[in-house]
């Protein structure tokens, strides 16, 4: 397992804390938890050695596709595909956005 951290500009938090998917075989879970910062932490906790550049890279691409929020995001990954890692961050980005 590696673990991995980034830290991303970020816009006004999110309502609310949320979580989307399971870890489980070539899946991913996203936690996400509103705090009162100027950036996105991201914690990564991956299955798959040497994945580093590739997690960086996607982060990097998704920052220049939207505006993240602030606070903080933690993927449980366990060989998600890139597609994958995608759909759940959005997804989790989504719950906190309607939470209550």
């Amino acid at each position: 397992m590696e673990r991995f951290e980034f830290n991303y500009p970020a816009a006004k938090a999110l309502p609310g804390r949320a979580e989307a998917g399971v870890v489980g075989s070539g899946d991913l879970e996203a936690l996400y938890e509103p705090k009162a910062a100027t950036e996105l932490k991201i914690i990564v906790t991956t299955s798959v050695d040497g994945s580093h550049s590739l997690w960086q890279h996607f982060f990097d691409r998704l920052n220049a596709l939207r505006e993240l929020p602030a606070g903080r995001l933690d993927i449980n990954d366990f060989g998600a595909t890139p597609g994958v890692a995608r759909l759940r961050i959005e997804q989790v980005f989504e719950e906190a956005e309607n939470a209550n």
